[in-house]
């Protein structure tokens, strides 16, 4: 909940990566770096997924995917997640391709087409070490194909076969060669009650997920006998109704119990509790109990979560009697989740009784704010969301609540809100968001002296920030204030958040130069998002110069105005994420910003849509910038060449260069400056000459732009990027000239081909509605093809309806 606003969850992201570059271990075994290259091929030939496995690189603990233990330097997880083409077909696989990795405790094979595996070389000639195997979404649709597979591996614990076409009648033979297995996931398969005969087998079994299968639990108490030590039992999204309750009294050892998304009601649960003495959590969510199943509950004296949410609960005044028996029953309950009922006030004083709970959800009910609730001494976190607060008696009464924490009531209608709420004295996060507040909210909460986040994105004040009470909020680190139509200057007490982290200000009409402004008194700023106002920001971001804990700053759609004359030589802060576009509505002499030539860490930067009189095209922020993703420079008077860095940026992904005057040839060698370049956009320039050659063989490229160029040449096939995975290729209002070669209308993933105002001749193959080529997959959603100088076959077809 601390980073549900996007500015926060952008700088979490860019810190997470950060972080991920700089905390793995140094070096791998040359041997165990040579068998994953050997293992690339196979799996992913057009380098797709796994760009960044390549030769001259020689710490594979870096690389996607692959953990390495830190003394050892071998690799202990390896993650192929979705790494193979599902078009490619089924595949069966040779497991002895993990041969080198001796040390492999965790092996990720989801989503990868799999059907079985090669005779003898199935998981069992893998390491003894081999703890974690995951197979989710493959297609093993039969019992041989996932025995083929496992003709002994002794040291497996967990195996996920989620998400298979497996109905579970060869499990009893697998569980013969699976002796240690603890952890057994089968859900989203075709699993019926058949299957349980078949897993009596797994004597370790401790947690056993059939969830969204065809199980209606009969057969279920056959396991009971056998599976002693089974903890953990997960049904939900299944066809199970109460009858299914006798059939897991013999699971003595059960902690967890989900069946959510039944149809249960809640008749004959009661025969469990002198049964299940050590259960914990039960979810019962989505299914049909009415407020009856309160009594029924009552005998789990264990029960630590209980989620009874999306049900038919009322809280009638015959459930009340049968919820205070619930409340004396649970006396360690910590978490109780009721919301989307149909519950009211009634229900409200009753839970006075959990004196151990620490959190409640009452989301989506029917409470109008009449009622207080009280006594929850150990509360911490609340959910009250979408909720109709006619009165303020419920939300007053929270202040009262001595641990509380964390209150949520997005979503929700406030007709009154008192100031009882500001005695709390443990209050730290208030999530407020799209909620319907009194004006006078913001003067009214200065007293919340503990709190560090808030959040009131979307509520629609309609007026200046007051000069009061929020300001007092001096323990402050995350305020959320987008679009809530504010105006007006910031006030001079926005200095006195002194440990504010996180700010956005962003979608309101709020004015000012952010020089005169107090947000440089913000120390501990880390992210700042202003778009979309009427602020004026000088160029040269003076103000900001000595924060130097910030990394975010968006300002799009703002006012860039020139810079005074005297401003610090560089700031102290590095940047990961600066973005100003649309900020120059008259053109702006001074260029670029200058404190940009002193950045380091940029790794996303968004400047499209200004008027920078004759600047060149700035490859200095390749040069600085080794980490830097994604680059948009769309339409901002940029001129000259494109002048490539000296050095490879690695990681750049995005390049937008889009309605510029940029003219000359693109560098030959940008494949090798940009070598996971995925969206090269450069349309609407000056540009003149080819496609460069190694265009062809740069599988990560996705979307290629450059129409509306001066480009000519003869496109020959190593001019296009046909294997990979692109799905825009934009080449309209050129001068491109010659046959278009056959692989451009087989490429697997293309959906846009605009080539239409070129010089290209010869008859085009496969023009037809239905599909380009010979891919089962290719369905373009646009294609363009006019005004060049194909033969009339073109025309003929058009004429017959087939185009």
């Amino acid at each position: 909940m601390m980073m549900k606003k996007m500015g926060a969850w952008m700088l979490l992201a860019l810190l997470t990566l950060v972080g991920d570059w700089c905390g793995r271990c140094y070096g791998c075994l040359e041997e165990e770096r040579i068998g994953l290259l050997e293992i690339k091929p196979l799996f992913d030939p057009n380098s797709i997924y796994m760009r960044d496995w390549v030769e001259y690189s020689s710490n594979c603990c870096e690389w996607y995917g692959i953990e390495c233990d830190n003394t050892t330097r071998r690799v202990i997880h390896l993650s192929l997640w979705d790494a193979t083409d599902f078009l490619l077909g089924d595949w069966v696989l040779n497991a002895s391709l993990f041969l080198p990795f001796k040390e492999l405790q965790s092996l990720d094979l989801s989503f990868n087409g799999l059907v079985g595996c090669s005779e003898n070389e199935g998981f069992e000639v893998l390491p003894s070490k081999l703890e974690v195997l995951d197979l989710t979404r493959n297609r093993f649709n039969n019992d041989k194909g996932i025995l083929s597979c496992f003709n002994g591996i002794s040291a497996l614990k967990s195996l996920d076969l989620s998400d298979n076409q497996l109905t579970g009648s060869g499990l009893k033979v697998l569980s013969s060669r699976l002796k240690k297995l603890e952890n057994l996931h089968l859900s989203a398969n075709q699993c019926n009650d058949s299957i349980f005969s078949s897993i009596t087998g797994f004597s370790s079994l401790k947690s056993l997920d059939l969830s969204y299968n065809e199980v209606t639990g009969s057969g279920l108490k056959v396991l009971s006998s056998r599976l002693q030590k089974l903890e953990n039992l997960h049904l939900s999204g299944n066809q199970c109704n109460d009858s299914i309750f006798s059939s897991i009294t013999g699971f003595s050892s059960l902690k967890s119990l989900d069946l959510s998304d039944n149809q249960v009601t809640g008749s004959g649960l009661k025969v469990l509790s002198s049964r299940l003495k050590r259960l914990e959590n039960l979810d019962l969510s989505g299914n049909q109990c009415n407020d009856s199943i309160f009594s029924s509950l009552s005998g789990f004296s264990s029960l630590k979560y209980l989620n009874l949410s999306k049900n038919q609960l009322t809280g009638s005044s015959t459930g009340i009697n049968s919820f205070q028996v619930l409340v004396s029953g649970l006396r360690n309950l910590e978490e109780l989740h009721l919301y989307s009922n149909k519950l009211n006030n009634n229900i409200l004083s009753s839970l006075s009784g959990f004196s151990t709970l620490k959190s409640l959800d009452l989301s989506d009910n029917m409470f109008t704010g009449s009622t207080g609730l009280n006594g929850l001494r150990n509360l911490e976190t609340l959910y009250l969301d979408s909720t109709d607060f006619k009165e303020s008696i419920l939300i007053e009464s929270l202040g009262a609540l001595p641990s509380l924490k964390t209150l949520d009531a997005s979503y929700s209608n406030f007709t009154h809100f008192g100031k009882g709420l500001c005695n709390s004295s443990s209050l730290e996060e208030v999530f407020l968001d799209d909620s319907s507040l009194p004006a006078s909210f913001l003067r009214n909460i200065g007293p919340l002296s503990t709190l560090k986040v808030l959040s009131l994105a979307g509520v629609d004040f309609n007026s200046t920030l007051p000069a009061q009470g929020w300001c007092e909020l001096k323990n402050l680190e995350e305020l959320y204030l987008s679009g809530n139509n504010l105006k007006g200057v910031l006030p001079p007490c926005l200095g006195n958040l002194s440990f504010l982290q996180i700010l956005d200000l962003s979608h309101n009409q709020l004015e000012g130069n952010i020089a005169f402004s107090y947000l440089s008194h913000l120390k501990q700023l880390r992210s700042l998002s202003i778009k979309n106002n009427y602020f004026q920001v000088p160029i040269s971001f003076g103000s900001f110069m000595n924060l130097s804990n910030l990394k975010l700053i968006a300002c799009d759609n703002n006012e860039l105005i020139a810079a005074p004359s005297f401003q610090p030589s560089a700031p102290k802060f590095q940047l990961l994420f600066f973005s100003a576009s649309n900020c120059t509505p008259k053109p702006l002499k001074a260029g670029f910003t200058n404190f940009l030539h002193s950045q380091y860490d940029l790794m996303f930067v968004d400047l499209s849509h200004n008027k920078f009189v004759g600047e060149p095209f700035p490859s200095w922020l390749f040069e600085n910038n080794r980490k830097l993703n994604r680059l948009y420079l769309r339409d901002t008077s940029i001129t000259g060449p494109l002048q490539l860095p000296q050095h490879p940026t690695p990681y750049l992904q995005t390049v937008d260069i889009s309605g510029n005057t940029i003219h000359g040839q693109i560098a030959r060698n940008i494949c090798s400056i940009f070598p996971r370049l995925k969206n090269f956009l450069m349309a609407n320039n000056s540009l003149t000459g080819c496609i460069p050659r190694c265009f062809g063989n740069m599988s990560s490229l996705e979307f290629l732009d450059l129409s509306n160029n001066h480009m000519s040449c003869e496109l020959l096939e190593h001019n296009l990027p046909t294997v990979g995975s692109l799905w825009s290729l934009q080449l309209s209002n050129n001068n491109f000239s010659g046959r278009l070669p056959p692989s451009v209308f087989n490429m697997t993933y293309l959906l846009y081909l605009l080539l239409d105002g070129n010089k290209f001749v010869g008859e085009v193959p496969g023009m037809l509605p239905r599909g380009i080529g010979n891919s089962s997959k290719n369905q373009l959603d646009g294609i363009d093809l006019s005004r060049n100088h194909f033969e009339d076959s073109l025309e003929k077809s058009r004429q017959n309806g087939e185009t």
